[in-house]
């Protein structure tokens, strides 16, 4: 393919893909699949890749994200973004309209937009292109977030206008996001956000854009601020302006021609609200025709023909009728509050995180307490205060344990952290998370243990630790629901074949806390032993590249603990390898026909997971990477292989298939 082809086929790519980024995510009317939007997407990262000199900043590649920044650049605002008023009633509301209406001497026809609760931004074209975002800072000055900005899919990076213009809108985090985002957070033990704006604010302030690109942002844009194109007399008409130009505005806006009807919307949102799929903290009311708004002008913060009505937090009272307490795989315990029932912002809660002992103590909560409960950001339920007329005095102050509610082990409190935890690796609570982890496919990939099986296997009292996988019979197998005799062996045969893994394998299983799937190979590569690892000291660890002070801690003490050194003992004995398999880094073979050579590994294979391709990959010194381009020595093409095999052809790359790649391991 020639640069002419190339660029034909770019510019066709991008015109199929911004349609179906504005069908999906500003209309929410798809017309294609997500596997065939992915596809496409390939071919024009292939050919942007393949001919440099045709990326450009409005490609729909841009929003994968791009390099970390090292620091946010400030930016002037031409026109200030102004905060609003605020309303908390009805007789606020009516107090705004009878100065609008004593100020102008005319009707007035208002327009009501719900009012996001997100991060406000404004967005600067140039000749049609994006070429600049900004959070509004404190008004005059804000941060240039461009590169975050143009992860976020319903946001153009060009519009069919090429007078210069700025757009102000409100970036957000949907529910669907907000709750997905909390639930990966949760699982590896980190601090959920508070709230969707906290959420989204965050994201957008990453350095690294990628992060920003990976939370599923979204934006309604609702005002102008610099505007060179052709001047629109209302506000209502403005809004249907930026609607044709391709920008996402909120569809729920209305006209009202009294007061009274803006009364009668903002009740009828108030009652709704809890139906949207985003947040939103109150309704924003602007007198519609502009010239009454340049009329009536500003002060020194806000705008005179503009008012924001702030809804109340809705909290609801109700009694605390005990505090559980739940140990995670790491062993942090958390205390959580149980309610009685009662129904807060649509929904009924029962249960209420409280987080850590520190705000149980802060807010002096008891159990027996009559105490305020509201949802955080409306979705996360939260412990406001405790009724203080209400406690009868029989209520004692909670404390924490001091040993593990599940195992009676003793509890620690790590230096620099709020939560309690339990070290004993053979904690049940924390073996029922740490099994399912320990079986998982980038630890010892033991197939057929799923996370029901596990449960089972609790209940019935067949595992209390680690070893005892090893120690299963058929028989006890064959009592388990849903267990035929056939997956019994396939499990057993599973669980013995696991024995053989390489010692990192078995790092990273075991859980030690900070200790990844790439640190347990740098370990496991540094020691070559489970006996040298057990041995190695504080300041040996902390001498090994990409080795930090929290790692080398927790390590060794992990390690010190009596109960791991019986487990490790234990498995020893069982039969499971201790020993680090693979190359080490300074022994990996420099005479394999893969040694030094860059290689990208593309399609389905039926003797190898991808996994296990780069692994076998890596033994022979070869250096595994997920693009094609000039730099690439070798493509290994499974079934299906796409878009990366096509490019490989076009590069003149050498490529293997399955048969080719199993001849060259067997060498």
């Amino acid at each position: 393919m020639d640069k002419q082809q190339a660029q034909e086929q770019v510019k066709a790519l991008r015109t199929e893909l911004d349609q179906y980024n504005y069908e999906y995510h500003v209309l929410d009317e798809p017309s294609i699949s997500d596997i065939e939007y992915d596809k496409k997407m390939q071919q024009l990262l292939a050919l942007e890749e393949q001919f440099p000199e045709l990326q450009s900043a409005d490609s729909p590649s841009q929003r994968v994200g791009g390099q970390p920044l090292d620091a946010f650049q400030k930016v002037q605002h031409t026109i200030p973004m102004l905060s609003l008023g605020n309303a908390f009633s009805e007789q606020d509301l009516r107090d705004f309209d009878r100065r609008v209406q004593e100020a102008i001497g005319e009707s007035v026809t208002y327009v009501c937009e719900l009012k996001i609760d997100g991060l406000a931004i404004s967005l600067r074209y140039e000749d049609g292109l994006f070429v600049q975002g900004a959070t509004r800072g404190d008004g005059t000055t804000g941060e240039d977030i461009t590169v975050n900005l143009r992860t976020i899919r319903s946001i153009p990076l060009r519009v069919p206008e090429t007078a210069t213009i700025e757009v102000r809108g409100e970036a957000f985090m949907p529910h669907k996001s907000f709750i997905s985002l909390n639930e990966a957070r949760q699982a590896k033990e980190e601090e959920p956000f508070a709230n969707p704006r906290n959420a989204a604010a965050g994201s957008l302030r990453q350095l690294d854009p990628k992060i920003a690109a990976s939370r599923n942002l979204d934006i309604f844009l609702y005002g102008i601020g610099v505007w060179e194109a052709d001047p629109v007399s209302t506000h209502s008409g403005r809004l249907e302006q930026l609607h044709n130009l391709g920008f996402k505005t909120n569809p729920q806006w209305r006209k009202c021609a009294t007061i009274d009807e803006v009364i009668h919307y903002v009740n009828e949102w108030t009652a709704a609200r809890a139906n949207l799929p985003y947040e939103i903290d109150g309704i924003v009311i602007k007198v519609d025709r502009i010239e009454q708004q340049e009329a009536l002008g500003f002060t020194a913060k806000s705008p005179r023909w503009a008012i924001a009505y702030k809804f109340p937090a809705e909290e609801a009272i109700t009694k605390l009728t005990d505090i559980e307490l739940s140990v995670g795989r790491t062993g942090a315990v958390t205390p959580t509050a149980v309610l009685e029932p009662v129904k807060v912002a649509g929904t009924t809660v029962q249960r209420a995180s409280l987080h850590n002992e520190d705000l149980i103590r802060e807010k002096d909560i008891r159990i027996g307490d009559t105490v305020v409960i509201r949802k955080a950001g409306d979705i996360i339920p939260e412990v406001v205060r405790v009724v203080m007329d209400e406690r009868t005095g029989d209520e004692p102050p909670f404390t924490m344990p001091d040993h593990c509610p599940e195992c009676n082990s003793p509890l620690e409190r790590l230096e620099g952290e709020v939560a309690l935890r339990c070290i004993n690796p053979n904690c049940p609570a924390q073996l029922r998370e740490g099994l399912i982890h320990f079986v998982s496919r980038n630890a010892m990939n033991i197939d057929g243990l799923g996370e029901k099986v596990i449960a089972q296997l609790f209940q019935e009292q067949l595992v209390h630790t680690i070893a005892d996988l090893y120690t299963l019979s058929k028989e006890e197998l064959l009592n388990l629901d849903r267990m035929g005799e056939k997956s019994a062996n396939n499990l057993l045969t599973a669980i013995e074949n696991s024995k053989a893994n390489s010692l990192e394998k078995l790092l990273f299983g075991l859980g030690i806390r900070f200790v990844g799937s790439k640190a347990a190979k740098t370990l496991a590569q540094h020691f070559d032993t489970l006996d040298r690892l057990q041995r190695a000291t504080y300041d040996e660890l902390i001498e090994i590249h990409e080795m930090g002070e929290k790692i080398a801690d927790s390590v060794v003490r992990y390690f010190e603990q009596e109960e791991v050194q019986a487990l490790i003992t234990e498995l020893r004995d069982l039969g499971l390898n201790v020993a680090y398999l693979g190359p080490k880094k300074s022994e990996q073979s420099i005479d394999s026909i893969l040694s030094g050579k860059t290689v990208v590994i593309t399609g389905k294979m039926e003797a190898f997971s991808r996994t296990e391709a780069k692994e076998r990959v890596e033994a022979l010194g070869g250096k595994v990477t997920g693009s094609v381009s000039k730099k690439t020595d070798l493509l290994i093409a499974g079934e299906d292989a796409g878009s990366k095999l096509t490019k490989a052809q076009q590069l003149g790359i050498e490529i293997w298939d399955e048969e080719r790649m199993k001849e060259a391991l067997s060498q």
